[in-house]
């Protein structure tokens, strides 16, 4: 194999799979028991939940806009809660491009649920967050650059059939190595696919994608709720300086721990997150059952954490009070200050705060609404 040269299109990216002995270390394997005991937790608490879109419409949003950020696209989680399901071209360009990845993410879990992930499905992944009918790359002159130096540190390969014969590899990979631990199997095709970089643009966050789908593909989660570019931002330059070595010096073991140590941690963290909106949720149900009994109802609640950026329509549609009274109740839920009225274009819009300040939190830490503390609803109890 020729020397590698950043300078050069890496034509002779080794094919899959890497060397057993390097991929399968006992430390590795040892990392896997424990991320698959993480993730099986992630998937409990998330049965937990009574109505599962309260987590698909939050936590995808928290990854879109992490996963945007590290290729420099910055957004708010307002923003895109906000604009989430309302016309988009009201967004700025940033919010527009993270709300692409969310519709990606969502598109993709239900294409893995029909059928096994294939370089067509990336296509569409990446044609959906570029707005734009993309292909694999045909014109030579990419190039990976360090931002500040303007050094070159990598030239991926070059040629469409070459890249199509690559993709083929790595999807026969994913599929067929089943003697591989999938997490493992995780891992290394999202360096490869990454080292591949088959598009002109948007490769690491089709990357990132795949990454969830492949998990929802195995059994591993049930829907996209693993927020993993939370520890990759947390970790930003360990992760291009590990791709940078299995390329360099073939260290896949140092690689593989990065990703199994980011499924854990991330699986904790999210595991708790959960916890505390559910939490949140009960005590929430409880302080408006207290203070506004009269319009108090458990899918009235529920709606206000699917919909942390509520409108009136948003009550009308669940048809849980017309438009005139659904104004009523949103506006009572504010007297209580559960909810804060503001203003979005020409519309009114309702937004939960303490919900917002959790998902948006570092610290799965909430404040209790006074009068009902003690009343509050433990996952434990």
């Amino acid at each position: 194999m020729a020397v590698f040269d950043p300078k050069f299109p890496y034509n002779d990216l080794p094919l899959l799979p890497p060397p057993i002995d390097l991929i399968e270390t006992k430390d590795i394997l040892k990392k896997c028991i424990s991320a698959r005991v993480a993730l099986a937790e992630l998937k409990q608490a998330a049965e937990l939940i009574p109505n599962s879109a309260v987590l698909v419409n939050a936590l995808p949003l928290l990854e879109a806009r992490a996963s945007s950020e590290i290729e420099n696209i910055v957004t708010t989680t307002d923003k895109l809660f906000e604009f989430a399901d309302i016309a988009e071209e009201k967004a700025d360009a940033a919010t527009k491009e993270a709300l692409r990845y969310r519709t990606a993410l969502y598109e993709g879990t239900k294409m893995v649920q029909r059928g096994m992930l294939t370089t067509d499905m990336a296509i569409q992944i990446v044609s959906t967050i570029k707005d734009v009918e993309l292909d694999l790359r045909s014109e030579p002159g990419t190039t990976l650059k360090n931002r500040l130096s303007g050094e070159v540190i990598y030239t991926p390969p070059v040629g469409q059939k070459l890249l199509q014969e690559m993709l083929d590899n790595w999807a026969d990979f994913m599929h067929r190595s089943t003697d591989i631990d999938p997490l493992v199997r995780m891992a290394v095709q999202h360096y490869q696919f990454e080292a591949i970089h088959p598009f002109a643009d948007g490769n690491g966050r089709t990357g990132r994608i795949i990454n969830i789908l492949f998990l929802v593909q195995h059994g591993l989660l049930d829907s996209p709720i693993l927020y993993l570019s939370r520890y990759i931002i947390s970790n930003k330059a360990a992760y291009y300086r590990l791709l940078k070595q299995v390329t360099h010096e073939q260290d896949w073991e140092a690689w593989i721990n990065f990703i199994l140590d980011g499924v854990e941690e991330t699986c904790v963290w999210t595991t708790d997150k959960i916890k505390a909106i559910r939490e949140l949720m009960e005590h929430t149900a409880k302080f408006v059952s207290k203070s506004l009994p009269k319009i108090y109802s458990w899918e009235l609640v529920e709606l206000l954490f699917k919909q942390p950026y509520c409108r009136i329509g948003n009550i009308v549609d669940a048809e849980i009070a017309k438009r005139q009274t659904a104004s009523v109740y949103l506006k009572q839920l504010c007297d209580i200050g559960v909810l804060k009225e503001i203003k979005s274009g020409r519309e009114n819009i309702f937004v939960h705060p303490k919900y917002i300040e959790l998902l948006t939190g570092e610290e799965n830490v909430w404040v209790y609404y006074s009068g009902v503390e003690t009343d509050a609803i433990h996952a434990d109890d």
